[in-house]
């Protein structure tokens, strides 16, 4: 079993929430912390069918223990309704409940309770490079990190039931989506989108929707953890800074699909696209399972001087190149961005066999930046 990093910081005697995509590994990483805890799993009929229809019996079912359980209830945006007991058992009982599911969007827009505080937040990640004994980047990048996907042997038919039947079917019926079909083109829309500016309506004219349908739906992607938008790096700049953010979607696996890009092999452009996905997914990661919560934004001129991630309050500078030869003219967006802003480090991720430094410039072979990125060295 595959040991994962995200290990609940502060919520030794807390309740929390952990939201995560679908086979992100929400269930095996809460069953092997906590074996003991009392469980109401709602993808099971029984247990959903009766809860749905009688809230209260989860309440008559813990006030029931001799000793107070911690609870885990999974899936639980499936029930909303059940937040009410579960923040009464909170308030008047003492009780200690973990809530996952695999996103809070129908709780939220529901006007349901999210427990007034009384609960913290988490969220769990398909794996990361330090979670996984002989890490293979080629695998990785072609299988993506979602465990199941990552460890089989072939990955196609798996990641072609999770595309139809969770991000087509399960999503668009959770969003109330009445078009499937321009769901499902605008999904495919936004792979050709990954790792870039969107632009909603040039997307809309291609999938032959409004452009307001099109942020509609990237919105969902959004809320329900399957992209997310990282933003324009935009302090004080001195040249003008381009302010439309950049969209990734969670995991280079389904991107890969959905492009239809066959076997990525090391050299190639597919290469390049996904190697820079899957250096972003490290870092965004990385920032919520250290507790540091760092913001990661992209930085752009108008001139378009580009450099990839910038992370935190300018305090660390990166740039994700493919090759293994890493020369000047790599290293212009790192040499302009340090001219406007006082930075710790400056960094190039790469396939080089050794570390450099050049002027003031790190350039570090790809293992060695996540080496230092999860050994905590990077935002010193």
């Amino acid at each position: 079993m595959l040991s994962r990093n995200q290990v609940f910081i502060d919520a030794e005697n807390e309740s929390f929430f952990l939201w995560g995509a679908r086979q992100t590994g929400k269930s095996t990483l809460l069953k092997m912390l906590y074996p003991n805890a009392v469980w109401f799993d709602l993808l099971l009929s029984d247990v959903y069918e009766k809860l749905s229809k009688q809230p209260s019996v989860l309440r008559e079912n813990i006030l029931a223990h001799k000793e107070n359980p911690l609870v885990i209830i999974d899936e639980v945006q499936r029930i909303p309704e059940l937040l009410n007991e579960v923040q009464w058992l909170i308030t008047n009982n003492g009780t200690r409940f973990i809530l996952s599911g695999s996103s809070s969007r129908k709780i939220v827009r529901g006007g349901y309770n999210l427990l007034g505080g009384r609960a913290l937040r988490y969220e769990l990640y398909p794996l990361v490079s330090s979670e996984i004994p002989d890490f293979d980047l080629l695998k990785a990048l072609n299988n993506g990190l979602l465990p199941r996907h990552y460890l089989a042997s072939s990955s196609k038919k798996l990641i072609s039931a999770y595309i139809g039947n969770y991000l087509r079917d399960e999503i668009a019926a959770e969003a109330k989506i009445r078009n499937i079909q321009s769901f499902s083109r605008v999904l495919e829309a936004a792979a050709f989108s990954n790792g870039e500016m969107v632009n909603f309506t040039n997307i809309a004219a291609d999938c032959g929707v409004s452009s307001p349908t099109v942020k509609e739906y990237f919105q969902i992607l959004e809320d329900t953890l399957i992209g997310r938008f990282v933003p324009s790096y935009q302090k004080k700049p001195k040249r003008r800074v381009i302010n439309a953010p950049k969209f990734y979607f969670f995991d280079v696996g389904i991107v890969n699909y959905l492009l239809k890009r066959g076997e990525i092999q090391l050299g190639s452009e597919a290469f390049g696209n996904a190697f820079e996905h899957f250096i972003y997914t490290e870092i965004f990661s990385h920032s919520h399972y250290s507790g540091l919560g760092y913001p990661v934004y992209y930085w752009r001129t108008a001139s378009q001087i580009e450099v990839d991630f910038i992370l935190g309050d300018n305090e660390v500078a990166v740039e994700v190149k493919a090759t293994a030869n890493i020369s000047s003219r790599h290293l212009n967006g790192l040499r302009k961005f340090s001219e406007e802003y006082k930075t710790k480090k400056l960094i190039v991720v790469c396939n080089e066999p050794l570390p450099r430094l050049i002027d003031n410039i790190l350039v570090l072979p790809w293992k060695d930046f996540l080496q230092r990125l999860w050994a905590g060295e990077l935002m010193k």
